[in-house]
């Protein structure tokens, strides 16, 4: 399946999803020296989310998401990318503050709600820089 999402940062890269229907606070939900999701009450919680496509449809907290993301890029703890519902300020602060410290980013891209929920956790995900998303589903024969 392709999807035509919205770029928000811009970056091609792949991996395998790490889908929730519920947001995430960043500010005590994401250990960033691991990659885990240590917020006990998330559906996602003791999963890694580093090196993964992280498709959650929004942050819930505040400004202390763009802070816990920046160190998990510097340390190399982050997602591959976010896959979004909604635009979400926090994570693009992130990703561009990231960008211009470390000459690292982190791509970023919204999906319109139907195409979001299409998404499961273990597919394959390509992000392509125009905002495409390309997901192989993990039950998908060769």
């Amino acid at each position: 399946m392709a999807f035509q999402g919205k770029t928000v940062i811009k970056g091609k890269t792949e991996g395998i999803a790490l889908v929730s229907r519920e947001p995430l606070s960043f500010w005590g939900g994401y250990d960033w020296q691991t990659g885990e999701i240590i917020d006990r009450r998330h559906p996602l919680s003791g999963q890694i989310a580093k090196g993964r496509i992280l498709a959650i449809p929004f942050t819930r907290g505040s400004s202390t998401t763009t802070a816990v993301l920046l160190e998990a890029i510097r340390a190399g703890t982050a997602p591959a990318a976010i896959v979004a519902a909604e635009a979400d300020f926090f994570f693009a602060l992130a990703s561009v503050v990231a960008d211009e410290l470390y000459a690292a980013s982190l791509p970023l891209v919204t999906l319109r709600e139907n195409d979001f929920g299409k998404m499961e956790s273990g597919d394959e995900v390509r992000l392509l820089d125009n905002g495409t998303v390309i997901v192989r589903k993990q039950n998908a024969k060769e």
